[in-house]
């Protein structure tokens, strides 16, 4: 699945439960600057109290963290991530921090995981979590279907860009994708990753008939 932004925005506002969300915040002199070398979002043109998916990579293109970023401040960037993979994401930001005036803190979530209803949105709007549909560095991001909202093609360099610009220019087809199922019998075609209900995402592979 890879959704048209306009279209899903929505749908992904009400399976957040923001409850259920650390929060990594950077600020500093060098925020900016740092972070638009690190991200795959652009965030030089992000207005303050305006957000923004991102995802955040390895240099080996591999996802460490799917985040939502806000900037809070003219200075401050607070990146909201599944409840438990806040300090990944804030170690991940740190390790090229070199000279840079900036400091990164963590909040940790009021909730460890998210309430059913927001689990059955999430699932509706086919949008990925960390720990289940994204294993930080194993993950690569052409699989989530969370590209078209996450990923500016324009931005500039930063980490694990070689891998997502690559798939895209050469058209390359992931070898699963994300996609709603509906739990029952039949032929193993992929991988349930999450489940509530007879309602389901699961990594299904490349050319598998859709139900």
């Amino acid at each position: 699945m890879n959704p048209d932004p306009s279209a899903t925005s929505d749908a992904i506002d009400a399976a957040i439960d923001e409850a259920a969300r650390d929060h990594v915040i950077v600020e500093g002199a060098d925020a900016l600057t740092y972070l638009q070398s690190q991200v795959a979002q652009d965030l030089r043109e992000l207005a303050v109290g305006a957000s923004a998916w991102t995802l955040v990579l390895e240099p080996s293109g591999k996802v460490t963290s799917l985040a939502r970023v806000t900037r809070s401040g003219e200075d401050r960037f607070d990146f909201d991530t599944d409840a438990g993979f806040g300090e990944e994401l804030a170690t991940r930001l740190n390790r090229f921090k070199i000279r840079v005036n900036a400091e990164i803190s963590v909040l940790a979530a009021a909730s460890s995981a998210p309430s059913d209803d927001h689990e059955v949105a999430r699932i509706a709007a086919g949008w990925p979590r960390m720990g289940f549909e994204i294993v930080p560095g194993e993950t690569i991001p052409a699989v989530t279907g969370v590209v078209l909202v996450a990923v500016n093609f324009t931005k500039g360099c930063y980490p694990g860009q070689e891998l997502v610009e690559r798939m895209d220019s050469r058209g390359a087809s992931a070898p699963k994708l994300l996609r709603r199922i509906v739990v029952g019998e039949g032929e193993p075609v992929g991988t349930i990753t999450s489940v509530i209900g007879n309602a389901a995402l699961a990594y299904v592979k490349r050319g598998a008939p859709k139900a």
